[in-house]
């Protein structure tokens, strides 16, 4: 008898754990259904759009600290490019809400499929902005200043896709921000081998945003919204060449303006041979080659970079020897 209650009572408690974790496991699924959306908003998952924004600020940090940037000042700029990536996701789709649903590429963010209201989003916006803006004080009046403008910028691009016939220029500038921001972070000012390696960003970001762009011209011509691909039509291609070989002759000055060597310049050919690369994926201007050839500029900033910092690496090892 005292045995079928002790089986009976052990049933019981094996119930109400199993009861328990089955509640603990929604829970835990309601909580990343929950907060899941909010990422996908900031476009965590696809972080390909951080490394387009991180490696021009990188370069430039590299650069003007003669290869020993400040950790503090690194720390900073690569937090806030996450923090900033994620805020300019969350404004872009606010202003693109009631486009984004007509577009196939779109139609599945969280503002375009309802899951996030708008109320929300410009909230979470609003919250990452401070984080940025509190990341940025600690630098000095300069950055702030140049910080400031750039998230001016930053907000007004999404809008200007209704009136401008290559809103690309706009991103480009916001995209290309950093540059100046890590001269007058490192150095207190903005020479001019800063501006000119801004001027060589801005190419690159209007090299890949319109390869990005003719992922959807389709559907952009035909909800009416602009962009540097339904400007150049069939001489999409031929314009990127153009600006490719813009861009890699802007970077070989940078190079000889800030003295570097072989490293660099062999970073630069990589550059070019993924720059062919890239007008062979766009070959047949289908969507998933297009795209592929956009993602593929994440490489390309990275090979730029790993040539400056090796550059440096091992100007300073020859010159310790």
């Amino acid at each position: 008898m005292r045995r079928a209650i002790d089986r009976g009572f052990v049933a019981a408690q094996w119930e109400r754990a199993c009861a328990f974790t089955r509640w603990l496991m929604r829970q835990v699924e309601l909580v990343l259904e929950q907060y899941g959306k909010y990422g996908r908003l900031m476009r965590l998952h696809r972080p390909v759009g951080i490394w387009l924004l991180l490696w021009p600020s990188l370069w430039a940090l590299w650069i003007a600290s003669d290869g020993v940037p400040d950790p503090k000042i690194f720390t900073v700029f690569v937090l806030g490019t996450i923090v900033m990536r994620s805020a300019g996701c969350i404004i872009n789709d606010f202003a693109d809400r009631n486009i984004d649903p007509h577009v196939r590429r779109t139609a599945d963010r969280p503002l375009a499929t309802g899951e996030v209201a708008p109320g929300e989003a410009l909230i979470l916006f609003a919250g990452l902005m401070l984080i940025a803006l509190g990341l940025v004080l600690t630098l000095n009046r300069l950055t702030v200043l140049l910080a400031l403008a750039g998230a001016v910028v930053a907000i007004v691009y999404p809008f200007t896709k209704r009136w401008l016939s290559a809103p690309q220029f706009v991103l480009g500038i916001a995209f290309s921000w950093g540059v100046p921001m890590a001269y007058a972070a490192a150095l207190g000012t903005v020479p001019r081998i800063g501006w000119l390696l801004f001027v060589a960003t801005i190419v690159w970001v209007l090299i890949y945003d319109t390869e990005y762009a003719m992922v959807d011209r389709e559907d952009d011509l035909r909800i009416g919204v602009n962009s540097t691909a339904v400007l150049l039509g069939d001489m999409d291609r031929t314009a990127i060449a153009g600006l490719q070989a813009l861009f890699l002759v802007t970077l070989v000055l940078v190079g000889r303006n800030a003295e570097l060597g072989a490293w660099y310049y062999g970073g630069v050919g990589v550059a070019l041979a993924l720059s062919f690369y890239q007008q062979f994926l766009m070959r047949n201007r289908e969507p998933e080659g297009c795209f592929r050839a956009f993602s593929n500029n994440a490489w390309l900033g990275g090979f730029v970079f790993v040539g400056i910092v090796l550059d440096y690496v091992f100007r300073g090892a020859t010159q310790t020897g």
